[in-house]
């Protein structure tokens, strides 16, 4: 029950951060800039383990993940907005939000523009024709050729795909097949 209370208080609280962030980007017209620091971002943190247990440790203190954070972004060049605002979210000791955020920041930006948003999760890294390939039939299945679509790995998959479009799954993940086929198997036993 814990969990449940913890992750629909992340989910609201995310979307108000994005919601937010969102607004401050916009009265800037600068969204296109904050959305690719916040997916670049994420990218880093999903490759970089030492930067994901930065972000959700409670053994480091807030002003240490601001002032890596902040480091972390000006490095690579990020917009003063987006720097500023991170810096805002670890200093109010929100840091492990910061990937909700940053979904709740994209999907608001694909409403905003129209666009239908969907992710595409795949067992291995997927080649460019691949990629088009997927995007090609997301867009069939979504009904919609305005896609904002976001790709991730996640090898615990084993092989197959899982897209989500909106509130729908399609689960075709090897994973899955064999969670199915062990749960058929016990019920016989």
């Amino acid at each position: 029950m814990r969990d449940k209370k913890v992750s629909s208080v992340t989910t609201g609280l995310a979307a108000r951060y994005a919601g937010a962030l969102y607004d401050l980007a916009s009265e800037a017209n600068i969204v296109d800039a904050v959305l690719s620091d916040l997916e670049s971002l994420i990218a880093l943190i999903t490759e970089h383990e030492d930067l994901s247990r930065l972000i959700s440790s409670p053994v480091v203190g807030r002003a240490e993940q601001m002032s890596a954070m902040t480091a972390i972004l000006e490095k690579a060049g990020a917009n003063a907005l987006t720097v500023k605002f991170i810096g805002a979210v670890a200093e109010n000791g929100r840091l492990f939000a910061l990937p909700r955020i940053s979904q709740n920041f994209v999907e608001l930006v694909a409403t905003k523009r129209g666009q239908i948003s969907a992710e595409v999760v795949s067992a291995v890294a997927l080649d460019e024709a691949r990629q088009k390939l997927v995007e090609q039939s997301v867009a069939k299945l979504a009904g919609s050729d305005k896609l904002s679509l976001s790709m991730r790995v996640d090898p615990s998959l084993i092989g197959g795909l899982v897209v989500r479009i909106g509130s729908r799954m399609i689960d075709t993940s090897i994973k899955t097949k064999l969670n199915r086929l062990e749960a058929a198997m016990k019920g016989v036993a």
